[in-house]
């Protein structure tokens, strides 16, 4: 793929073969973005190499946490349920609520303007087949994230506040988005210590020898930065103590 002036010049930022503390790695993204004078604000994205064989179902890994700092975008909130809990959702400040009527929406329109699905267990059932239009977009509702719950108040406040949602993929990646260049240096290590803890806290039992085998972070459209992971693991230890 051919680079750009500006891509190249930030790239030089970045010395070959080797790794960063954070803070050094986000001092260096807030550079990148001084280069690249993005016409719009940059999502800030974490990546985590894991040893981990997904096909396996214990070396699977999945959840969910809410940024301490935020997303730095409004998500759009839809909730799936029946009854009561419909009304509950949009006093919550779900944007869309509702049942077989908007799950028919979705299959006949391929509707997904929407960010996060949240699903009660009794409607789990008609929300299955969905799987198709949901599941491909990483949206399809799930217990071991939080988005299948009878709390959907509680759900969609911290979809509000900044919740994400990370799985494995199929080569052993974790990315995750963890806010905006526009945030503060703080902020934005104080994320993502928060998803780099979350990921290690969800080392799934069949996980053998280096479970963390390389983090890195980037802009949406720049070179990333590798991190030192013997450094930045007792950094976290220190963050979250």
């Amino acid at each position: 793929m051919r680079r750009g002036k500006k891509y190249i010049e930030a790239s030089k930022l970045v010395m070959p073969g080797k790794t960063y503390t954070l803070p050094e790695a986000v001092d260096i993204l807030k550079k990148m973005e001084d280069i690249l004078k993005r016409k719009f604000d940059e999502t800030v994205e974490l990546a985590m190499k894991l040893g981990v064989d997904p096909k396996y179902a214990d070396q699977m890994v999945r959840g969910s946490l809410v940024l301490p700092a935020g997303l730095g975008r409004e998500l759009k909130v839809l909730v799936l349920a029946e009854g009561d809990a419909i009304k509950e959702a949009q006093n919550a400040g779900a944007d869309y609520a509702g049942g077989e009527d908007i799950i028919n929406k979705i299959l006949k329109e391929s509707w997904v303007d929407f960010d996060v699905v949240i699903a009660t267990p009794e409607i789990m059932p008609k929300v299955g087949k969905l799987g198709k239009v949901l599941g491909p977009r990483g949206l399809m509702p799930n217990p071991k994230t939080g988005t299948v719950t009878p709390n959907v108040k509680a759900a969609v406040e911290e979809a509000k506040k900044g919740r994400v949602e990370f799985k494995v993929d199929k080569t052993g990646n974790i990315h995750m988005p963890i806010g905006k260049i526009s945030f503060k240096p703080e902020d934005i290590m104080k994320n993502a210590y928060a998803a780099i803890d979350a990921v290690v806290r969800a080392k799934p039992p069949g996980a053998k020898g280096q479970y963390v085998k390389n983090i890195a972070i980037s802009l949406t459209m720049s070179p990333s930065v590798e991190l030192d992971i013997q450094t930045t693991l007792k950094q976290l230890q220190e963050a979250v103590a």
